[in-house]
């Protein structure tokens, strides 16, 4: 898959991934990558499985810091282990995105990614909500980059006033 977003050409510049443990993620981890595109922030996405492709998975979060990423965003469906095991090889912040499938309507996905052991933690978003894994990653970003801040305060003055200017019949 390998896709890349508000990219210059060179993958280092990337300091958001958005991961995912199959191509059938990609329908609903793409809102983490538009929201994370919206505010001009690069990112990769790229399909890492924990149960199919551990060697993969392993060395992509153990050198995530060295290639730059800053955060990571991690979505999976069923067993979901995919969030849990790269917080386990990396110090770098995780967010966990649980992905509904047809059985159990995301509850297993959304379990296996809050019930990590004591020294292991998922920030973990609600069921299918990738895009807040986006503004997540982006409020995270916002200690240290102003940019980012300023960004995150014009999409939440959006917010309120699109909610201020709703009339009920």
């Amino acid at each position: 898959m390998g896709v890349a977003g508000t990219q210059k050409g060179r993958l280092m510049s990337a300091r958001v991934a958005v991961v995912m443990g199959s191509d059938s993620d990609w329908p609903v981890m793409k809102a983490a990558a538009d929201v994370l595109e919206e505010a001009g922030v690069d990112f990769h996405a790229d399909i890492v499985s924990a149960h199919r492709t551990p060697d993969k998975m392993f060395a992509f979060a153990k050198g995530a810091r060295t290639e730059g990423y800053q955060v990571i965003i991690a979505g999976a469906g069923g067993a979901a282990h995919l969030p849990g095991m790269i917080a386990s090889a990396t110090t770098l912040p995780v967010i966990g995105v649980p992905i509904a499938l047809k059985q159990l309507d995301g509850m297993d996905s959304l379990l296996s990614i809050v019930q990590m052991p004591s020294g292991v933690p998922v920030a973990t978003v609600g069921i299918g909500q990738a895009k807040n894994a986006g503004l997540l990653a982006l409020r995270i970003l916002s200690a240290t980059d102003e940019s980012v801040s300023r960004w995150l305060d014009k999409f939440s003055a959006t917010q309120r006033d699109a909610v201020l200017d709703k009339k009920l019949d």
